[in-house]
């Protein structure tokens, strides 16, 4: 059974980890400060458009507020629940590292189909790193304008605060996974 008083808990919890202030997470998902004090206070119960929000707020999942979380030193994600996406171009990412709230860290396992560009991402904020390795086939990788193939068993790190990108030019199928530590601006 869910109880307020454990929502609240791991409210002020995740709030106090960001070293936000009640005003400050108020402000960042749109919730009034008397609304969010009552939340905090097990007074009252949130509607579910309240709680998407402070989940924003505190830039976790919505279930990461909901679940009794237990024992967070062991976390363990069963492959019928790793997220998988597949986009228009046919590429498809699967984050296969378990979510755990607070922990900017995902092991990602992306396949790109014979001549697909996955295109370019942005680069993120100062202290982000990402670690690439080849599983199958070859991986065109740029990294601030510098292009890097790398091929199986081939691995590389480089720091994310830049532009990158993932390609395969090639006629056969590329697996490669991505180790990435994600800084959020402040």
């Amino acid at each position: 059974m869910f109880e307020l008083t454990e929502l609240a808990d791991r409210i002020q919890r995740l709030r106090g980890e960001r070293r936000l202030t009640l005003s400050a997470l108020a402000e960042r998902c749109s919730v009034s400060v008397s609304m969010l004090s009552a939340v905090e206070r097990a007074e009252k119960a949130p509607t579910v458009t309240v709680l998407a929000r402070i989940a924003e707020g505190l830039d976790v999942p919505l279930i990461a507020l909901l679940e009794d979380i237990g024992d967070r030193r062991v976390v363990v994600r069963r492959r019928a629940d790793q997220e998988r996406t597949v986009h228009a171009a046919g590429w498809e990412r699967v984050v296969v590292s378990p979510v755990v709230a607070g922990v900017n860290f995902e092991l990602v396992r992306v396949t790109l189909p014979a001549g697909c560009d996955a295109g370019a991402f942005p680069a993120y904020a100062r202290g982000s790193h990402e670690y690439v390795a080849v599983e199958q086939g070859t991986l065109r990788l740029t990294v601030g304008g510098r292009v890097i193939d790398l091929a199986v068993g081939d691995s590389t790190y480089f720091e994310a605060d830049q532009a990158h990108g993932f390609a395969n030019t090639t006629d056969e199928v590329c697996a490669y996974y991505v180790a990435a530590l994600i800084m959020r601006p402040r």
